[in-house]
């Protein structure tokens, strides 16, 4: 039996009778409602923003004719179950990102970020004119998924420490929560790595079942109040320098729904990545400023913590290479990774050195 048939006929939290009941979108008087599933708890900053930005913009756009149904971890999934939810038929789509399943397919951490990977931009290029909407489509038609982009952080901070990051040794030990490609890196650098919800993560760093932990960046990490419990942050990371977030849509589901639905759903998605991006951005230097003010100490990593990082992340990304679709995806990721940087570096990258060089910024 294939995976898909398998999901159709099983559930998750309840019988297969329960999952087939709502594996359709609900119909009230010529309207219709897709249940999506979260990741993020209720009023989250930048992930749980991108959420609803996306469910109020594919209302406002439909005029109602389509509306989206928001669920929390809890309120009918898990935070982490949310792709077997839909995959199998629990739900209608999910929101989250998707390099949590990377242990369902090793390319899903492609269409969120990768170590030493590209910025927002890159992503956006690559997804949209090089190919990468087209494979993130042909890996989830093996999950029963339809594939959307809606958000991304940005650059994600390097992290909250109780204590310095001296060279890449201060990492054997360490217990530190990071998802991805990138938790596997530290795992090579001797860290106990963990992949803990958002929702929990305050609590592990309070307590001591985490000396550390990376979430997004300073208006969210503030805003999740990370401050008060450690005092050591590193600004640059190196695991995702531009991390998308995913709205994900059950096939049978994106199937059933009319050309315009999911005409809306796509640009929906389009429209939220963009307006979530640039409302983080535009608030992340308020927030590090404010984090300074609370006694956060604002750091770099060293370059030989540098290059150690980026040793074992090409180890990482090769050790799934026999993988012929996650070949196919890293291979089209890095080839438009280059011929975009190509031109950033002569323009936008040079631009800023010479106008920090000229203005004195």
């Amino acid at each position: 039996m294939d995976r898909r048939s398998f999901l159709k006929t099983s559930a998750l939290g309840g019988s297969a009778a329960a999952a087939a009941s709502l594996a359709a979108p609900a119909y009230a008087q010529g309207k219709r409602t897709l249940t999506m599933v979260t990741s993020w708890p209720r009023g989250f900053a930048v992930l749980d923003d991108a959420a609803s930005y996306l469910e109020k913009m594919v209302g406002e756009m439909s005029d109602g004719s389509l509306t989206i149904d928001k669920k929390a971890p809890g309120e009918l999934v898990g935070a982490l179950e949310v792709f077997d939810a839909v995959s199998s038929g629990q739900a209608d789509m999910y929101h989250s990102a998707d390099y949590y399943f990377g242990g369902q397919h090793p390319g899903f951490n492609y269409f969120t970020a990768v170590p030493f990977g590209g910025t927002a931009q890159e992503i956006t290029n690559w997804y949209y004119h090089d190919g990468g909407e087209q494979l993130h489509d042909e890996l989830g038609q093996i999950f029963n998924l339809k594939g959307m982009l809606a958000g991304n952080s940005g650059s994600q901070s390097g992290g909250w420490f109780r204590k310095e990051i001296k060279s890449a040794a201060d990492f054997n030990g360490l217990k530190f929560r990071m998802p991805g490609q990138g938790g596997k890196v530290l795992g090579k650098l001797g860290a106990s790595v963990q992949n803990i919800p958002g929702g929990e993560l305050y609590q592990a760093l309070s307590s001591g079942a985490l000396d550390g932990l990376e979430w997004v960046g300073p208006m969210a990490d503030e805003r999740a109040g990370f401050q008060e419990v450690a005092k050591v942050y590193y600004a640059a990371g190196f695991h995702e320098p531009g991390s998308a977030l995913a709205a994900n849509v059950n096939l049978d589901v994106w199937n059933d729904l009319s050309d315009q639905h999911k005409a809306i759903l796509r640009y929906a998605s389009m429209a939220t990545t963009q307006l979530q991006l640039s409302e983080t951005l535009a608030n992340n230097g308020a927030a590090l400023e404010r984090l300074k003010a609370q006694g956060v100490k604002v750091l770099q990593f060293s370059d030989d913590v540098w290059d150690a990082f980026g040793k074992a992340s090409i180890e990482v990304k090769d050790e799934d290479m026999g993988d012929p679709l996650y070949a196919s995806i890293r291979e089209s990721f890095e080839k438009s990774l280059y011929t975009s940087s190509e031109w950033i570096n002569q323009s936008d990258g040079f631009y800023v050195q010479q106008r920090n060089r000229v203005l004195g910024g």
